[in-house]
């Protein structure tokens, strides 16, 4: 939650207007009132005999009351806004928010009743503009010394109290929110999220494989980005630009992203230092390039932050780089889990202290970064088995960067790697399950079983009882996950698996024996995860078979061959050694 204070002004009514209007880019929706400095204020909105002149007055009535001259900048206005990741608050949350930001800033406070008029209009999700008149009801000026870092404390407090996502003040290493109206104009357009964020993963994903200026820019030019380089009288570049295709303001010209604006580490002096360091090393041959990335992943969690302070928060920046191109070269069954966890790691990957980019840690995992980013063409064939031993040795990567930032007291960085690795730990468990799906054949008793009860009509999908099944199938975990929280989601999965066709029973006992569980902290939520995968990895073999490829396992390849077509040319069946003892020993001629 930040709040985030505006330039005094001097026209309460015009800046009510403008809270309760559409917006200059349409994006105030519902806008309403959810509390003022009297409980008796009615709402313009909701009232026929209630104006936004007459609210105006009423709040402006203490500062005509003045005596001598009146302060020419006398409209306080904050706006208290939630990141996107946040719950929706409700209005009476807001309300509360608004009550203890007036009495933070001094403006109002809960005790004073002879406290400055204020009103909080809502017209978004996830923010409130809170307006206020500085002029006492006793004529003296507010006190409002130390107003904004009172609000920021105010914020943290809120943010333990409804669960939100807990945020430092000024470490400078947070990146910029995207604006209401960037948000509003990317839906106007049918985009998935806004210019801003757009760009700034694709520039962090071009600096993280990039290794010189000139690949660089190359990067970003090859992501479709239009690119402005700012150069210096002696030919030097000091800074660069960046803009969507298309993305333009009112007066019909690009709408420009320097580097700075994206994220704190984006600017072309920061980017600059993941090549400035000493060279790395990334030869690997193609078949081994998961492998060879894992070691040196396993080989550097050791490492991490032994150098001090500055060489820990190199360290994080060159796993931050890490994750951003294992996101994009991973296997696509798994790859919207590991954008997520890059996306999460992000706030971790920046320290907030000078780094340095020396260091075994950071140079094992720059030469996994290039290892990876060279080798798209290989590892893009999505060997999930071997990608499983990377993921694995990632967990451990941020597991250990989490660690770091604990001990450094960096809280909001160590609760970002915590994120992260959770979603990896989820990555990790849906390639399990489609690992499993790939090598499964079902069981010969149970095909027998289901052979001798004849075509029997299968039961509708949840009528099963599906305790029964986890009992059968796992039972040295069946008390454990029956008891879990997540045993409704997992009960849902199996009744999928039923739903499509497999024995539930059958695939749980298949993914549960995949990997150990005992260290698992929710059994439950990991089989569903692993069954997650399971599904995934059958709805894509589904979906091959359709277009005419067949799939067939092969032991993590996940390769497909053509469908033979059925014609009249087509070859005659050898039969099998089981046929020919049916028909007997041919005759003698």
């Amino acid at each position: 939650m930040i709040p985030k204070e505006a330039r005094p002004g001097d026209d309460t009514a015009g800046l009510l207007f403008y809270l309760y209007g559409p917006g200059k880019r349409d994006e105030h929706v519902d806008p309403h009132m959810v509390a003022a400095w009297d409980v008796t204020v009615p709402d313009p909105v909701r009232s026929d005999e209630f104006s936004i002149p007459d609210l105006a007055l009423l709040l402006d009535a203490p500062v005509h009351a003045l005596r001598g001259r009146r302060p020419p900048l006398y409209v306080f206005h904050v706006a208290v806004r939630n990141p996107p990741e946040d719950r929706r608050l409700t209005d009476e949350e807001w309300a509360r928010v608004a009550r203890e930001m007036m009495h933070a800033s001094g403006i109002a406070p809960n005790t004073d009743d002879q406290g400055c008029r204020w009103v909080a209009v809502r017209h978004a999700d996830d923010h409130i503009h809170i307006v206020a008149t500085r002029a006492r009801e006793d004529g003296r000026q507010p006190d409002m010394s130390w107003s904004q870092l009172r609000m920021q404390e105010a914020a943290r407090g809120f943010e333990v109290e409804f669960g939100l996502r807990r945020l430092t003040h000024a470490d400078g290493t947070a990146s910029r929110w995207r604006k209401p109206g960037e948000a509003e104009k990317a839906a106007r357009r049918g985009l998935s999220e806004s210019a801003r964020e757009t760009l700034q993963r694709a520039v962090r994903e071009a600096a993280a494989a990039a290794v010189s200026d000139a690949d660089f820019f190359e990067r970003l030019a090859a992501a479709g980005l239009r690119v402005k380089q700012r150069i210096a009288p002696d030919g030097n570049v000091t800074g660069y630009s960046v803009a969507l295709p298309g993305d333009r303001n009112r007066e019909q010209k690009p709408v420009w992203f320097p580097g700075t604006r994206l994220a704190p580490d984006l600017s072309l002096p920061r980017v600059r230092e993941r090549w400035n360091g000493p060279p790395v090393n990334p030869a690997a041959a193609p078949a081994d390039v998961w492998r060879a990335a894992a070691e040196k992943v396993r080989a550097a969690a050791g490492q991490l932050g032994v150098g001090g302070l500055h060489q820990g928060a190199g360290d994080v920046a060159a796993l931050g780089d890490l994750i951003v191109v294992a996101a994009t070269v991973s296997p696509y069954l798994v790859r919207s889990q590991i954008r997520k966890a890059a996306y999460e790691f992000e706030r971790a990957s920046r320290a907030p202290a000078a780094r340095k980019m020396e260091g075994q840690a950071r140079e094992l995992y720059r030469e996994s970064t290039q290892v990876l980013s060279r080798s798209v063409s290989s590892v893009g064939r999505n060997d999930m088995v071997a990608a499983l031993g990377f993921l694995l040795a990632l967990v451990t990567a941020i597991e250990a960067s989490r660690r770091w930032h604990q001990a450094q007291e960096h809280r909001v960085q160590a609760e970002a790697a915590g994120r992260a690795g959770r979603l990896l730990h989820e990555a990790v468990e849906v390639t399990v399950g489609v690992n499993a799906a790939r090598e499964y054949r079902p069981r010969p008793k149970r095909a027998a079983a289901r052979a001798r009860t004849g075509r029997r009509a299968a039961p509708a999908s949840g009528i099963r009882p599906m305790a029964g099944i986890v009992q059968e199938a796992v039972p040295e975990h069946a008390r454990e996950i029956l008891a879990d929280p997540a045993w409704p989601a997992l009960r849902a999965r199996l009744a999928e698996v039923e739903k499509a066709g497999d024995d539930p029973g059958d695939v749980l006992a298949t993914v549960a024996a995949r990997r150990e569980l005992s260290s698992a902290d929710s059994v439950a939520e990991v089989l569903a995860w692993r069954l997650d995968g399971w599904q995934r990895q059958r709805s894509s073999a589904a979906a091959a078979s359709g277009s005419g490829t067949t799939s067939v396992p092969t032991g993590g390849a996940g390769r497909t061959v053509p469908a033979r077509k059925q014609d009249a040319s087509a070859p005659t069946r050898r039969p099998s050694g089981e046929e020919q003892q049916r028909k007997g020993p041919k005759r003698g001629v």
